[in-house]
């Protein structure tokens, strides 16, 4: 890895109670830069004896969090946010090291991640009660919005800061503590993250960190009833086990689970304007996102435009180390996320679509780097229609009805994200209130930002991060009734 302005950044151990721990066990796990297979350091593998000290550490660290006053725990989540900016390069370095996208976009994702701390510094000062019109006489009744809690997030690998960020602003700007376990692939940005907040002034025990055996410190975030909420990135399938998990003790639950978004390109449509929004929401970070378009409808008249334009764009993209000048696309996460892809693209072709894009499927066998590609002729028959790509894959489907394209959009078990591209204010109109989606993109690739909602329905999650609504799920609402006034 490239020498850091702050080496200090690059931490191996977890935070626990203000202090950076190895595991009592000794055991380590290594942490691979998937661009090179190069080992870049190992990190403590601890247990659920530690988990339960680290929520030990939590739930006395609550009483005095959650006593602060709002205006102090902005002052904190601000010097945060400074910190980790002045840190941007640094931060980015560290990312990209670990997880493969390319220098520029993880330096983007750091700013991402920084604004949701800020962001949240300040709505935590908006945290506001109601008083409720008496209709008893004698009363007065008030509302108060407390923190829920001890609260833990399980973070994904595909935006190691930015997810992190999105969870622990809106918790500790609530007046609640928070435990972080990281995807396994990328602890390092966690690490990083939580050291600058040490540096702001997080007091110890309120923002914790570990790394470890997933399965067993999962199970002990979820069965604990000392903590009140979990916040959790990832599949479907995990999700649906840590609900079941969490079920006997009642706790809230944030779910940002799997997607099948799909991409609806309409006649009317500006075709280069669609292609240029395509490349952007498919091929962000190698398309291992959630949000990024699953499947591509192109309504008949324009299809055939839009497979030619889309693909000579993206013959363009240029793959590579992270860490290289004018890489578009790093590598996949491991050599797992690679044989999933390229199966998933095997069985299409053997199925009859075709590939459009005109470079070879594997660029480097010795790392998991695979070309961009562009396929038509897809149809339902294919795995790529109803499994999460999680890659750099954009299969084009024919459709002809406005009625057609909303009904197999909405023909699955997903609903986080969906986009879009008309000319027609009644198209719009219809397909964005026919979707069954928790999010709608018109005529844009990009829309994530802090200001406004993130999250699915259906087997998409539960619950919303980021903007006003964000808050909420780091709160229990209060309401006391004062009798015996004359």
């Amino acid at each position: 890895m490239k020498t850091l302005t702050q080496p200090a950044l690059l931490k191996d151990k977890c935070y626990i109670n203000g202090e950076w721990h190895s595991a009592a066990s000794g055991k380590t796990e290594d942490i691979m830069n998937p661009a090179t297979g190069e080992v870049i350091t190992a990190v403590p593998f601890m247990d659920d004896t530690e988990a339960l000290k680290a929520i030990e550490h939590a739930a006395a660290a609550q009483i005095g969090w959650r006593s602060e006053l709002a205006k102090t725990r902005s002052a904190i989540l601000r010097r945060w946010f400074e910190l980790v900016m002045a840190n941007q390069d640094d931060l980015a370095l560290i990312l990209s090291s670990e997880q493969g996208k390319p220098f520029g976009e993880a330096k983007g994702e750091i700013a991402y991640a920084a604004s949701f701390i800020e962001w949240f510094g300040e709505e935590g000062k908006r945290i506001y009660g109601d008083i409720i019109p008496e209709n008893i006489p004698g009363t007065r009744m008030t509302v108060r919005k407390e923190p829920i809690g001890v609260t833990v997030a399980i973070t994904p690998w595909n935006f190691p800061a930015a997810m992190i960020t999105r969870k622990a602003g809106p918790a500790l700007a609530a007046g609640c503590t928070m435990i972080i376990k990281p995807a396994p692939q990328t602890p390092l940005t966690a690490f990083a993250l939580v050291a600058l907040a040490e540096e702001a002034g997080v007091p110890a025990g309120v923002l914790q960190v570990i790394t470890g055996d997933s399965i067993a410190i999962g199970e002990v975030f979820c069965e604990s009833k000392t903590v009140r909420k979990l916040s959790f990135t990832g599949s479907t399938g995990v999700g649906k086990i840590l609900m079941r998990q969490s079920a006997d003790n009642i706790k809230k639950l944030s779910l940002e689970l799997g997607g099948n978004a799909p991409f609806i390109v309409f006649d009317d449509a500006n075709v280069n304007a669609a292609v240029a929004g395509a490349v952007v929401a498919k091929f962000r970070n190698n398309g291992q996102t959630c949000v990024c378009p699953n499947r591509f409808y192109v309504q008949s008249g324009i299809h055939d435009e839009f497979v030619e334009k889309l693909a000579a764009e993206v013959d363009k993209l240029k793959i590579g180390n992270g860490m290289e000048e004018g890489v578009d696309l790093g590598p996949l996460i491991d050599e797992k996320a690679h044989e999933s892809v390229l199966k998933l693209i095997l069985d299409a072709k053997e199925k009859g679509a075709v590939q459009a894009t005109k470079r070879d499927l594997v660029t480097n066998k010795r790392a998991p780097f695979i070309s961009p590609v562009v396929l038509t002729n897809a149809d339902d028959s294919m795995q790529l229609c109803s499994k999460e790509i999680f890659g750099p894959v954009a299969p084009v489907y024919k459709f002809e009805t406005i009625d057609e394209a909303i009904a197999v959009s909405n023909d699955t078990d997903a609903g986080l994200a969906a986009y879009l591209y008309t000319q027609s204010i009644n198209t719009y109109t219809k397909v964005s209130e026919g979707l069954e989606y928790g999010i709608v993109a018109v005529n844009t690739g990009a829309f994530s930002t802090e200001v406004a909602p993130f999250g699915g329905v259906k087997e998409s999650g539960l619950g919303r991060e980021g903007s006003m609504y964000g808050i909420e799920d780091y709160l229990e609402i209060k309401y006391v009734c004062l009798g015996g006034l004359s």
